[in-house]
Parts: C-alpha cells; structure tokens; sequence
C-alpha cells in the first residue's frame, strides 16, 4: 500500500493520513500502531500548519521532504502489515516488530530534522509552531510487546505446549477472528503464511523459512470441528509433542 500511495504522488500528509486510518484497523502490535500513527500525526498537524510557506518550493527543503516521504511510506507499510499479515507470524516475529517500529520513527524524526524548519518558523513569524516543533522532538513512544502478546509469543514457537499453553493460542485466534468459522479462520491463516514463506524464499532467509514452516505446522495441527462452530483449537493436540 506504501508504493502504491507513493507511485500515485501521496505527498506526506496523505502518507501520514493512510498510517493514521490503518492503525485504527490493526489487529496485531495494536498498541504499537496506535504510538506510531499519533507520532506521524504530530508531524502532519505541523506540515500542513506550513502548507501556506509553499515549503516544498525551497531549493533546501525538497530534498530532505523526500527523504521523509520515504520514511513515512515505510511508517504505513509497518502498521499495513499489523492489519494484513498473517497473525501467528506477526506473534512469531514479535520482538522484530517491535524493533522495526522504533527504527522507523528514528527514521522519520532524522529526516525531519534536515528540514530548515526552524528558518521557515522565523522567517514567516509562526511563532506558534516552536510548540509543535518541541512536541515533536519531546515524544519518545515505547514500543514493545504488549503482554498477552508477549505470552503468546513464547507458546507459539514451543515444540511442545502444555494444556496452558493451548489455551493461550486459543485465546490469541479467537480474538483475531472473532466472526469467523473454525475453517475459514485456519484457510485465512494458511493462505496468509504460505505468502510469507513465498517471501522468505525469494528473500534467501532460511531461518525465517523455518519459523514460518512450524507455524503452518500448528494451523493443521487441529482436528476438525464441525462446520458452523466458532473457532476453538483441540487442548490434546496443542498438548501433543508436534
């Protein structure tokens, strides 16, 4: 969504407006989503507060907007991920994520940084935008896991779960599908894995190939229920030793 919002010439408030409208739509790393949409937020409120400076006519500043522009397209396509991607996978990679959220927003604040946005402040008397500026500067998000997340992370990679560690999975799908049969939940999942190991083989990732490959292992890990139950995972197979 990142490229195709960047090929059609979504300046940085649209980015910022698309990180905005996703977050709100997340379904894993929510909380993560949320501090980075309100972070990029700051800085929308304060380009378009400069939109009147023509601020992208300056020899000095077009450079560095591309720059942010860049930054903040990997901003959206983070949280997208957060919305599309399969939910045992965002589990599995949990603390990757979260390292991927904090470089991103180290990303944007440098770049934001190279903008004379100081120099524009005095030079059109906006006084009022230092505020914004020190906000912007003074907001240090902590981005990690939150703590169901962190459990279900730690059961899902487990080559062998306890009857716990069942409930734990079940808990965790049944939020991420709260309308869906049991089936179709298990089919959204392995379509959306099978994606993702297509994207680790072309990528030469071997280890991510692995974490990826157990994790289709556990979705047909489960025994059928008939058609028109709501999704609910058999303790005695999680409880097994594959």
């Amino acid at each position: 969504m990142a490229s195709i919002a960047q090929a059609a010439g979504v300046d940085a408030v649209g980015m910022i407006n698309l990180t905005v409208a996703a977050a709100r739509n997340a379904t894993t790393h929510r909380r993560n989503c949320d501090r980075l949409a309100s972070h990029v937020r700051m800085i929308g409120n304060l380009l378009e507060k400069l939109k009147p400076t023509g601020l992208r006519s300056f020899p000095a500043t077009g450079e560095p907007l591309d720059l942010l522009e860049e930054a903040l397209g990997k901003a959206l396509e983070l949280v997208e991920s957060c919305r599309q991607k399969s939910y045992l996978y965002m589990l599995a990679m949990g603390w990757s994520v979260v390292y991927r959220f904090r470089l991103v927003q180290n990303e944007i604040d440098r770049y934001l940084k190279l903008v004379p946005l100081i120099s524009l402040v005095h030079e059109y008397r906006m006084q009022n935008l230092n505020d914004n500026l020190l906000a912007i500067e003074q907001d240090h998000p902590e981005y990690t896991l939150e703590e169901e997340e962190m459990e279900a992370h730690g059961v899902i990679l487990k080559k062998d779960r306890t009857k716990k560690d069942a409930s734990i999975l079940e808990n965790s799908l049944s939020r991420r599908y709260p309308d869906l049969e049991f089936h179709e939940a298990l089919q959204e999942e392995k379509g959306k894995l099978h994606v993702e190991l297509h994207r680790s083989q072309e990528n030469n990732d071997p280890k991510e190939c692995q974490v990826i490959e157990h994790l289709i292992e556990v979705t047909k890990n489960v025994v059928n229920v008939p058609t028109g139950n709501k999704l609910s995972l058999n303790v005695q197979t999680y409880a097994g030793s594959g």
